[in-house]
């Protein structure tokens, strides 16, 4: 019992601290399905952080309950906590089933959207949302084209309506050091020459793989909590059904 209320105390400490880092990478896959919206079409991509955020503030009463009961033995506490622990499981293991789904389907679908969005870019990001969309996505993520500036070569003539000796990138593609710069292929060294799309698969990536991490050792550490007060009750039992 004396190993069980420390380890109690203690995992209600790390609680605290581990429900700051869940709320991180929660925010993050919102702010990412914000930032990103056009090329994310399915609307419940930012369901896991959702989840991740819920189960980051349910963390800080159940922390609360873990280092209340390492100190005095509260049977509706401890009955508390199992419903808490119960309901962080349910949250998290729901997000890590949804941020592994998406992230496989969004992989899938990043090349085709981003793909459509760069052939009808017409130039005018004022008169069309998808324009402004490219031009956002370019200057956040510091790059150029799907798989690197060269596919504008393609698209340039066809959508600008421009003759290939006069062809040249959006000004998004520009660095931002060079403020004269207006996209024209002679000065390569002003241009973002890498793509945008594996720069936003490694984000999608990194935040998932985020997600799935933090909430399998949290789910761990969970269980661990739920041994410990088991431990407690046992010494303790019920003598009705009042706790329920």
């Amino acid at each position: 019992r004396p190993f069980a209320r420390f380890l109690l105390r203690l995992l209600g400490f790390i609680f605290w601290g581990t429900a700051a880092v869940l709320a991180y990478g929660g925010v993050f896959v919102i702010l990412m399905h914000r930032n990103y919206r056009y090329l994310f079409q399915e609307s419940f991509i930012a369901l896991p952080g959702w989840l991740a955020v819920a189960a980051s503030l349910v963390l800080l009463p159940t922390g609360i309950l873990a280092v209340s009961i390492s100190v005095k033995n509260s049977r509706y506490q401890q009955g508390a906590l199992m419903y808490f622990l119960l309901i962080l499981l349910c949250l998290e293991m729901s997000s890590v089933v949804l941020a592994q789904f998406y992230s496989i389907r969004m992989a899938s679908e990043l090349e085709s959207t981003m793909g459509h969005l760069v052939y009808h870019y017409n130039g005018t990001p004022s008169q069309a949302p998808d324009n402004r969309a490219v031009d956002v996505i370019q200057r956040k993520l510091q790059c150029c084209g799907v798989q690197g500036y060269m596919d504008w070569l393609n698209t340039t003539a066809a959508s600008w309506h421009l003759s290939d000796e006069k062809a040249q990138l959006p000004e998004s593609c520009c660095k931002e050091k060079y403020s004269h710069c207006n996209g024209d292929l002679g000065h390569q060294e002003q241009l973002y020459q890498e793509g945008c799309l594996k720069k936003l698969e490694d984000q999608l990536h990194f935040v998932m793989f985020f997600m799935f991490w933090c909430c399998a050792i949290l789910s761990v550490l969970e269980l661990l909590a739920g041994v410990s007060n088991g431990i407690l009750m046992r010494h303790q039992p019920f003598h009705d059904l009042r706790i329920l």
